[in-house]
């Protein structure tokens, strides 16, 4: 009886642990490719060992976290999202987000307060920008100009982001810009994508599709991001950065908490980690990203890469309100005219 009592007693806490490891998992909607690859190296490890917990990485852009969140609206299936500004504003519009209780990152008098939302649904924890990305080893004298994509030259050599993507629609607001658009009046963005689209071997919805058309040479220019584009370089691939003298487009990468996650307070402690002097400066040299955090200072090496100083101030950050109010009619009218 006694040895029946030991058994059934190991096995309620086996199943108790069992349980409790499986309380003690946090789940992270991240965006995919080399970002995937460190986050998990600067963040999700350092939160790991800090915590105990386990992180689970789950991937996807913007567009498609949002999606998820909206899909299982109260009870999400992640405790962390990672979504370009324009989705987190459009995402916290619709009720999907928590608002983030700051007085629990000891972090956060570091974080410069524009990353900070105001009503403190999200919190940005980098910098980011669409630029140009080119083969140096192809391309001898680098682009300086949005206009260069229409090059003779790169016909059939050139890859753009679908509007799907933050790229896509980046280089949609920032040609139609050049060409004397304005965000109420779309059209001249259209015309001209419209009229580059031929020249495209392919619109890439994910942002690291185009690192193996670089590598094999079948692209030799992209609308892309100075992040991707230092990873890439840093692995051997020929690629470099190109600030176009128009400014890039700028990118604050958030990080949130859904309405109705199932461990926010773990969600808390990972965002810290984020935030972290160690976080960012790991991710910024890892990652070629901007840190928000005042305390990081860039090496030389990545300075090059991130929107730093001249480059920094150049870009053009599309009102975010307005692209998220927007953005669902923006890609209805893509998909009518951009069929290929």
């Amino acid at each position: 009886m006694r040895i029946r009592m030991r058994y059934a007693l190991a096995g309620a806490l086996a199943l108790a642990f069992v349980q409790g490891a499986s309380a003690e998992e946090l789940v992270i909607a991240v965006y995919g490719g080399s970002f995937h690859d460190d986050t998990k190296t600067c963040h999700v490890a350092a939160f790991e060992k800090a915590t105990g917990a386990k992180g689970v990485t789950v991937l996807g852009s913007s567009v498609q976290t949002a999606a998820r969140l909206r899909a299982t609206r109260g009870k999400p299936d992640v405790d962390v999202a990672y979504m370009d500004l324009e989705v987190a504003v459009q995402a916290k519009a619709e009720g999907l987000l928590e608002k983030i209780d700051t007085r629990k990152l000891a972090h956060i008098g570091d974080i410069v307060p524009s990353a900070i939302d105001p009503d403190g649904h999200y919190i940005g924890f980098m910098t980011a920008a669409t630029v140009i990305a080119y083969n140096p080893q192809v391309v001898k004298t680098p682009p300086t100009s949005w206009a260069d994509l229409w090059k003779p030259e790169f016909k059939g050599k050139l890859a753009l982001g679908d509007i799907t993507g933050t790229s896509g629609l980046h280089f949609l607001l920032a040609v139609n810009r050049m060409r004397g658009g304005t965000l109420e009046n779309l059209d001249p963005g259209f015309a001209a994508v419209k009229e580059l689209l031929p020249s495209a071997v392919t619109l890439y919805t994910q942002a690291d599709q185009i690192v193996s058309l670089f590598e094999r040479g079948d692209v030799v220019i992209a609308p892309w991001y100075p992040d991707r584009i230092g990873s890439a370089a840093a692995k051997g691939v020929p690629v470099a950065v190109a600030y176009p003298k128009e400014g890039g487009v700028g990118i604050l990468p958030t990080v949130s908490i859904p309405k109705g996650a199932k461990n926010p307070q773990l969600a808390l402690k990972y965002i810290d980690v984020l935030l972290s002097p160690e976080g960012q400066k790991c991710f910024a040299e890892k990652k070629f990203a901007g840190p928000v955090n005042r305390k990081v200072e860039l090496s030389p090496e990545a300075a090059k890469i991130v929107p730093f100083g001249e480059s920094l101030e150049k870009l053009w950050f599309p009102d975010a309100q307005y692209v998220a109010a927007h953005r669902q009619a923006w890609t209805e009218r893509w998909k009518r005219e951009m069929a290929r």
